[in-house]
């Protein structure tokens, strides 16, 4: 016998989901999964992490001598496994009006295997992090506890994972990628945002970093840095506006401290350095020095002789 009357509560909720479909266009016959899953995507990473690290961060048991076959077993089978997850979202885009049918599963296989090109340059960029992250934290005693140990460098494999499926136009198993390492570190980085080479991310706890930021080469940012956008315009309809550069440029050799809040399309110039808990609207030149009203400057200088950059900051430019 029955103890709870669920009956109502499943066809309620048929109903429900098939009011969705229909609202969305999706298709109502039977079949199987219609979108990529984050599971599956998750699984590939974990196989992509180990192919691009094998000794670190592959199997336990692996040998030096075995490298080469688990690279290339592992590979093509982590290839494989994206292809479905590629299949899945192309149909979607697809059933979305914005992927032609009749090529999909050749566009499937040929971003796939632009992918699997763009590994060996992964692994360069990744390296350079590495090597960033261990210049600029005296507490790192080697770069093998880098990548082993550190948040900043783990969000920044899935970050660079992510980033090449968003420029293949595969948005969805991009984000889920990239939301992979936000729910296991609190580094929250867009895919599309654009990160050059030796990036390293200190700490790292509550990050955010905007789609469209642009970050150079040599760049250090620290935890609760943000870097996002000051305001979202819409269109006649009132819909938002998607797809505009709304996240700051951050140029070569630029430090942000902790806390640090820079919004909008603004410029960090080369070599300046932000300090803690600053909330920035505006460019900042290169080479300055830019702290909260109120308090000692970097490197020494009276904050009352600083000029302003009329939102609460003063810019000591060296």
């Amino acid at each position: 016998m029955a103890v709870f009357d669920i009956q109502s509560i499943v066809s309620e909720l048929a109903e429900i989901r098939q009011q969705w479909r229909i609202s969305q266009g999706r298709p109502l016959e039977s079949g199987g999964r219609n979108f990529p899953s984050p599971e599956a995507v998750k699984a590939v990473v974990k196989d992509l992490t180990g192919i691009l690290f094998p000794m670190r961060l592959g199997p336990i048991d692996l040998r030096q001598e075995s490298e080469n076959f688990y690279v290339g077993h592992t590979l093509d089978s982590a290839l494989h496994a994206l292809l479905g997850q590629v299949r899945l979202e192309l149909a979607y885009q697809h059933r979305q009006g914005t992927a032609d049918e009749s090529t999909l599963e050749q566009c499937s296989i040929d971003r796939v295997q632009a992918f699997a090109q763009a590994l060996p340059n992964i692994r360069r960029l990744l390296d350079s992090d590495t090597l960033a992250a261990y210049a600029g934290d005296p507490a790192a005693r080697s770069v093998d506890e880098i990548l082993l140990c550190y948040p900043g460098l783990h969000a920044m494999i899935h970050h660079r994972i992510a980033h090449q499926l968003y420029k293949l136009d595969l948005p969805l198993l991009a984000r889920m990628c990239s939301e992979i390492a936000h729910s296991e570190t609190g580094i929250d980085i867009h895919p599309g945002a654009q990160i050059g080479e030796h990036f390293f991310i200190d700490h790292g706890t509550g990050v955010v970093i905007g789609e469209t930021t642009i970050i150079g080469n040599h760049v250090r940012i620290y935890q609760q840095v943000t870097l996002g956008a000051k305001r979202f315009p819409s269109d006649a309809s009132g819909a938002l506006t998607k797809g505009l550069p709304r996240h700051p440029i951050v140029e070569d050799d630029v430090v942000i401290y902790a806390g640090a809040t820079i919004l909008g399309r603004v410029t960090l110039g080369k070599g300046c350095t932000i300090g803690g808990n600053v909330w920035l609207i505006n460019d900042v030149p290169p080479g300055a020095n830019v702290t909260q009203a109120g308090y000692q400057g970097l490197g020494g200088g009276d904050p009352a002789c600083m000029p302003s950059n009329g939102n609460g900051a003063q810019i000591k430019q060296s």
